[in-house]
């Protein structure tokens, strides 16, 4: 079954305060927030649950091959065989709530009894994910990835806002895209959660064959928490850029992975926070 496709928006009635203390009923476009249920499978090992997410509906089948893939069950794009939406006829209300990656080799049972659920605004962190991105990832080769001028760099906010067209009627969404030197978008999507975004267009890299994702800049609407560099690490990217601040944690990983991490990218202006030998005047 092709990735369906659900309401991304929902319509809502609201009492609008104006500038003068009245009150006035208008009508308002909400953002959708909805549990995805990622399940993997393999030709020896039924279906297991191994996390859950609330998401904006679009894109399921990205998303969850793409954090499969940052949390390391899915090493390349030929460990994927299908993706699919599990077939419930109890609760047709949440059939395009459950996706199911069926992998060509056999993945860590241990990491779908961790049982992991996710919110929109947070990803999945610890001690022990900090450990186990030293142990799975190398340090990104500093003569790798792209050099950008930073006029082009300044610019990759806008690129990215001109392909959001649920954040144009909602207000409500963060966005992450994979754009290259010359400004070429690759991917832009769109969801309530920053990590999900991400892993949507990583998760498109993985479905189209394109990982390690090594000659685009990730280009995320909000801030950058270690999680983020986490996935992007994963992916092979080895450059970064945020509308937002990062966090302490985010700017010492990076640095230490070898991936340029750039915030605070409005309005002409930006913070390079490490090595940015990949910014060009």
């Amino acid at each position: 079954m092709a990735d369906a496709v659900r309401r991304k928006v929902a319509n809502w009635t609201v009492t609008a305060v104006r500038k003068d203390g009245s009150l006035a009923s208008k009508p308002d476009v909400l953002v959708t927030e909805e549990p995805l249920e990622i399940r993997a499978e393999s030709l020896s090992q039924d279906a297991q649950p191994v996390a859950v997410t609330m998401r904006t509906p679009g894109h399921d089948f990205e998303l969850a091959v793409g954090f499969l893939f940052t949390e390391g069950m899915i090493k390349r794009s030929s460990d994927v065989r299908t993706v699919r939406y599990c077939q419930l006829p109890d609760s047709a209300e949440q059939q395009f709530n459950v996706v199911t990656v069926s992998l060509a080799v056999p993945f860590d049972e241990a990491l779908s009894r961790r049982g992991m659920v996710t919110s929109a605004s947070c990803g999945i962190c610890g001690t022990t994910s900090i450990e186990q991105l030293a142990q799975i990832t190398s340090r990104i080769d500093l003569d790798t990835g792209p050099v950008v001028t930073s006029r082009m760099l300044t610019s990759m906010p806008d690129i990215i806002r001109k392909a959001q067209p649920t954040f144009d009627r909602t207000g409500g969404l963060h966005a992450a895209g994979l754009v290259d030197a010359s400004g070429d978008a690759y991917c832009v999507r769109e969801d309530i959660g920053r990590h999900n975004a991400v892993d949507k267009v990583i998760g498109k890299a993985v479905l189209d064959g394109k990982v390690p994702i090594s000659n685009h800049v990730l280009v995320v609407s909000g801030r950058l928490s270690f999680e983020i560099i986490q996935k992007a690490a994963m992916a092979g990217i080895a450059f970064i850029a945020a509308v937002g601040a990062p966090s302490n944690l985010a700017v010492e990983t990076a640095e230490d992975l070898g991936i340029t991490l750039v915030g605070f990218v409005r309005d002409g202006t930006a913070n390079i926070y490490t090595h940015k030998h990949r910014i060009a005047n």
